[in-house]
């Protein structure tokens, strides 16, 4: 039981670590820090859904659900990677014998300003999207948000 408790307080202690740095960029962001060399680095993001178990009456309806379904996933990658993800997790020992590790993860935030570059089939039952933002896009972004 101490073990556990000792694992909880280590991790609050890292999520809470992260805290700073996220901050910071957000400040450093706000300020207008950001180069123009990096204001034209871009964030790119790859969406996969399958078709097959889309919903829909016809072949059509289920291609079109999941290339809904690829884009939306897409935006979730694109929201991790500008905003961070959300880690929590737990594990149990007992007499120095891991009996149970569990992982959860959340992503929230906004994407704003991002653009379709590729929208396809792969093989023959998933459709991909691939989206792309630019830094110069999120910085503008968090200032509309902040202001």
């Amino acid at each position: 039981m101490n073990l556990i408790i000792k694992t909880s307080l280590l991790a609050l202690i890292v999520s809470l670590a992260g805290c700073e740095t996220a901050s910071k960029k957000l400040s450093n962001l706000s300020s207008g820090s950001l180069s123009s060399k990096n204001s034209a680095a871009a964030y790119r993001a790859t969406g996969y859904a399958p078709i097959s178990v889309q919903p829909g009456k016809s072949r059509g309806e289920k291609v079109i659900n999941a290339i809904r379904a690829s884009k939306l996933r897409a935006y979730q990658e694109l929201a991790a990677m500008v905003h961070g993800q959300y880690i929590s997790s737990t594990s149990t020992v007992e007499d120095m014998v891991l009996i149970n590790d569990n992982f959860k993860t959340a992503v929230a935030g906004i994407v704003r300003g991002a653009r379709v570059i590729k929208s396809y089939p792969v093989q023959d039952d998933v459709y991909a999207t691939i989206l792309e933002v630019t830094a110069g896009q999120v910085q503008q972004a968090w200032i509309v948000n902040n202001n």
